[in-house]
């Protein structure tokens, strides 16, 4: 692409990623802590954009009035071959933004059961396990109750109702879990971590369908099929479903 064209783009990168940043729309793509990198970057893209189009802009305009008069040849950004033919970049480049107008225009869905089921659970053992917060029932991050029922037990969960929320998962036998896709950096690297559900279920449970359930510890727990990690439990009480949350992603395990 020329000169103008390259500008155009940078612009429009910088402008998706402004538009991702300011909306809640960059967290299907990032963790929260990112945002102000993401605008940064957006913000740098712009102007990078318009300094390029500034300098062209100048550059064609002296082109234009060249010292001692005369006719200036302005061969801005176009290949010509020896015999003196302008050969012009191929309109076909300019797809390269439509990935910017998908951005822009779709928001892309969060990861969700079809990628649960087909990866192994990343619970991974708490290095220690807080007092819990006031409150019956207990409102606790599902990474959280995961940590504190495969590892710790129950112990520190005291007999007490806790309150859940994530997505259904189904298996190939049908099994239900309860799951949040824990990230470090970016949706390119979430794993699930996965509760069983046992217990007051529902009648009927759609995959990627949300719920806010409430339940107590049960002790008991199964092997990941797919890596063989701990799965454990929560005896369900109460179900009932809720939206999609504005960040679908728990960043609770490295925090």
């Amino acid at each position: 692409m020329n000169r103008q064209a390259q500008a155009a783009v940078l612009f429009l990168v910088g402008g998706a990623l402004l538009h991702a940043g300011t909306t809640s729309l960059y967290l299907r793509y990032v963790k929260a802590g990112l945002q102000p990198l993401l605008l940064a970057a957006g913000a740098v893209l712009i102007v990078a954009a318009a300094a390029t189009f500034w300098y062209e802009l100048r550059r064609a305009w002296a082109a234009r009035k060249p010292p001692g008069g005369g006719e200036a040849h302005d061969r801005h950004d176009e290949h010509a071959d020896g015999h003196g033919h302008v050969h012009r970049e191929p309109r076909i480049s300019w797809l390269l933004v439509l990935p910017l107008f998908a951005l822009i225009l779709v928001a892309p869905p969060a990861l969700g059961s079809y990628s649960a089921v087909r990866s192994g659970t990343a619970l991974q053992q708490p290095l220690a396990y807080p007092a819990l917060p006031s409150g019956d029932p207990v409102r606790l991050g599902l990474v959280d109750y995961a940590g504190r029922a495969a590892y710790g037990h129950g112990h520190s969960l005291g007999g007490r109702k806790v309150e859940i929320t994530g997505f259904v998962a189904l298996d190939h036998t049908g099994t239900p879990y309860l799951v949040r896709m824990a990230l470090n950096c970016c949706a390119a690297d979430a794993q699930p971590v996965k509760i069983g559900l046992t217990g007051k279920l529902p009648p009927v449970l759609q995959p990627d369908s949300w719920l806010d359930v409430t339940g107590t510890y049960t002790p008991k727990r199964t092997k990941d099929p797919v890596n063989g990690g701990i799965i454990p439990y929560l005896d369900v009480i109460q179900a009932k479903p809720v939206a999609t949350p504005s960040d679908p992603y728990d960043e609770s395990w490295n925090s």
